[in-house]
């Protein structure tokens, strides 16, 4: 293994969010806050950390499979201890532990908080806050591929490595580098669509573009406490509705779209129809519980249903209700939904559709082979075959899954904490979703939780964000041995 290689990148890294730092430091300026030092003082030490490393090391050959895990899982490690600065240097939060739970749920854009009093924080950290969902939504180190193409041929698997989906996502231009700048170029898109939008319809400027930020990285961050349901807004709900469903769809349609000229991409895309159909459905079913014993018109249920069912799917967690205080049949559907998360090529998190669309297509494979033992058949995937060894790797990644999911509540559970609450804070961490149930529930935080439990967490929250194997693959001895 080439460290210098490694320490190279993630100096490369480190001068990034030492530089975006600054971007919070204008707005504490402008707002006349205090906490302006802390912003500088943040960014200077990241950026010169960064340089320093920068200067010592040096970049030659191309990454090695090993170098990639180590680079991806140290970078997104060193981002959120980096990014914890401003919180511990704006005395925000008494301990590390808290500071570094709260800048990886950021840069893993899982909304999860353990703040109590979002409006009392200024301005400068607010952004940060909301800035690092952003940065973590696309990836850090899809960025460092847009802004570095010398990477080489590496720059595929870190793409992969770190890309929602995996080996599932696709590159669609003959340089990994021109992919990581297209899907940017996108991103920045939607956000400032979104934010001219948001502020057409009454928020500020700033409240606006950190709303933007956490809608199109569906990490869910708001500048108050009650969140959206704060706005009481019929036009603001259904405009982060439809951009946070628009977020959870596969970013490469975006740009077929836009290359071919034509819809029909949509309606050809397996993925895309069963991510839609899963939202029509869950939004009828969570209408159906919700209703009968709402004073709400339908339509107020419907755009509820709604607005609550795209946020979990897509793993955002913005909230206008409590949904802890619904019937169990609407809380239950929005728990499978946690599971499921967005599109393969989105920002959002949970197993992926496009995981979830493989499995069904085997099961039903399964049952036609059981019929017809002799039969020859392929799993296909829009009319194309699908590798076997891929098939295996997505039934393996969902059986990893869950047991992470029954170790962690086990663990959680061992610390003290009721079932209910438990399960769902390792599933929302986990599938970097935010709210759950119980002491995690919507309206609540996480702030009751212990120092080891708060570690934890965030160690299942980068878990989820890196998709298991980048992360995992670290813990075997194998993997550190020569050769």
């Amino acid at each position: 293994m080439n460290y210098q290689r490694i320490l190279y990148s993630l100096s490369t890294i480190l001068m990034i969010i030492g530089l975006v730092m600054f971007f919070p430091f204008f707005w504490s300026l402008y707002y006349g806050d205090a906490d302006f030092a802390a912003l500088f003082l943040s960014g200077s030490i990241t950026f010169l950390v960064g340089l320093w490393g920068h200067k010592n090391t040096k970049l030659e050959g191309d990454f090695l499979n090993k170098e990639v895990f180590c680079l991806v899982t140290l970078g997104w490690l060193l981002a959120s201890f980096f990014g914890a600065l401003p919180y511990l240097f704006a005395g925000i939060f008494p301990s590390f532990a808290d500071a570094f739970f709260e800048t990886m749920s950021g840069f893993t854009t899982t909304g999860a908080t353990v703040l109590t009093d979002i409006e009392a924080l200024p301005h400068g950290i607010l952004f940060w806050r909301s800035l690092t969902h952003w940065l973590g939504g696309m990836g850090i180190i899809v960025l460092f591929i847009a802004l570095f193409p010398s990477v080489g041929i590496g720059g595929m698997q870190m793409f992969q490595a770190e890309t929602p989906g995996g080996s599932m996502t696709q590159k669609f231009k003959p340089r990994i580098s021109e992919t990581a700048k297209v899907l940017w170029s996108i991103y920045l898109v939607m956000t400032i669509v979104e934010t001219v939008l948001l502020w057409l319809l009454g928020m500020s400027l700033f409240d606006a573009l950190c709303h933007a930020f956490g809608t199109v990285a569906t990490g869910g961050v708001s500048t108050k406490n009650a969140s959206i349901g704060y706005y009481n807004s019929v036009g603001i709900q259904w405009v982060i509705t439809i951009f946070m469903f628009l977020a959870g769809a596969n970013f490469a349609l975006y740009y077929k779209v836009f290359s071919t000229r034509k819809l029909g991409v949509y309606t050809r895309n397996s993925e895309f129809k069963l991510y839609l159909f899963f939202v029509l459905v869950a939004v009828g079913g969570v209408t159906v519980s919700i209703y009968p014993g709402s004073s709400h018109a339908l339509g107020e249920s419907i755009r509820q249903a709604a607005f609550q069912v795209v946020s979990i799917i897509t793993t955002t967690g913005y909230g206008t209700v409590d949904f802890a205080l619904w019937p169990s049949w609407g809380q239950a559907i929005l728990i499978a939904l946690m599971f499921i998360g967005g599109c393969a090529g989105s920002t959002g998190g949970g197993i992926k559709v496009g995981r979830i669309l493989v499995l069904l297509k085997q099961a039903q494979l399964e049952l036609k082979r059981s019929l017809h033992p002799r039969a020859i058949l392929n799993l296909k995937i829009d009319d194309q075959s699908m590798a076997q060894e891929n098939v295996i790797n997505v039934m393996l990644f969902f059986f990893l899954y869950l047991v992470i999911v029954f170790l962690g509540t086990f663990f959680m559970t061992a610390g003290g904490l009721d079932l209910v609450t438990a399960f769902t804070a390792v599933v929302t961490n986990l599938g970097n979703v935010g709210p759950g149930l119980g002491l995690a529930g919507p309206t609540q935080n996480y702030s009751f939780l212990s120092p080891l439990g708060k570690y934890f967490l965030s160690f299942l929250m980068l878990l989820g964000r890196l998709e298991l194997y980048t992360v995992l693959v670290l813990f075997q001895p194998s993997f550190w041995r020569k050769g």
